[in-house]
């Protein structure tokens, strides 16, 4: 193992400086359930072994978001009882924020409560909506206790390849005609457990429904999320370096594991290099 990270020189992308980037981790104490830190884990560690500082700063309710000072944001899922406080600061303090960076292709995941957010609203079992921000031509009904709710590991396509996590909600997500799903359902539930489709894209916002964590047993989907946002701030070289492979054995075991378990054959693996050699990870 090397004793040092590699950095964008060693893996031959020419880069004027060290790059690196600022991550906006939304409501970290109030929407972190089933492991959503782990994404953000997953994504600072993925930055450091291509010799990348990822910044993470949290973004409380009552905190202002500036899009000029991020390059991504990061938003998880919680209890309906955390989401009424979030949904309210959501619109009226970061909405306008929100949308700005969105319209400028900044990378932002949003998982579970926080993918349910971004759409139009969301209806529990019991009480009133509470209103999105509509992102997502898309709209969440809790159908109530007596439905049982979307619980268990799950698989879907994307693009050629697959992701895989752990999904439990009880709301049920639609999309409207405006809205593209990130995948289709291969084993599990997904939106609704009705139509087959899974998440929601919009630009570069992804909305999904994955735990478990999400990004460490799908490491093509970190590395898209961080070579848009390295594309963004750099150009092509930023994009490259992301493209520049690491020895991912481990995580891809973990992930056509979980393929087999829930009887789906293993597909393409995504984002094959095209600039320098495999890195070792130290």
């Amino acid at each position: 193992m090397p004793e040092t990270m590699p950095t964008s020189e060693s893996v031959g992308v020419k880069a004027e400086q060290e790059m690196s980037l600022t991550l906006g981790h939304l409501y970290p104490d109030q929407l972190n359930m089933y492991g959503d830190r782990g994404n953000i884990i997953t994504l600072t560690q993925r930055c450091a072994w291509r010799g990348v500082r990822l910044r993470v700063v949290p973004l409380d309710i009552g905190a202002p978001l500036d899009p000029a000072r991020y390059d991504l944001l990061f938003i998880g899922g919680g209890q309906d009882k955390e989401q009424d406080e979030v949904a309210r600061d959501l619109r009226e303090v970061k909405a306008p924020a929100m949308r700005a960076a969105i319209d400028q292709d900044m990378p932002i995941l949003a998982v579970c409560g926080g993918y349910q957010l971004l759409a139009r609203y969301y209806r529990p079992a019991e009480g009133p909506d509470l209103e999105g921000i509509g992102v997502f031509d898309a709209w969440t009904i809790h159908k109530g206790k007596k439905v049982a709710r979307c619980i268990g590991n799950i698989a879907i396509s994307w693009g050629e390849t697959t992701l895989v996590g752990f999904e439990n909600h009880g709301g049920r997500t639609y999309l409207g005609p405006q809205a593209t799903p990130l995948g289709k359902v291969l084993a599990g539930h997904g939106n609704n457990s009705e139509d087959h489709a899974e998440g929601c894209v919009y630009r570069n916002v992804f909305g999904t429904y994955l735990h478990g964590s999400l990004l460490p047993k799908n490491p093509h989907l970190a590395d898209h999320l961080l070579g848009l946002a390295l594309g963004r701030k750099y150009g092509e070289p930023g994009a490259a370096l992301m493209r520049t492979p690491l020895d991912d054995a481990m995580e891809w075991r973990a992930h056509e594991h979980m393929l087999r378990r829930l009887g789906v054959a293993p597909r393409k693996r995504a984002f094959r290099t095209t600039v320098g050699a495999s890195l070792t990870r130290a």
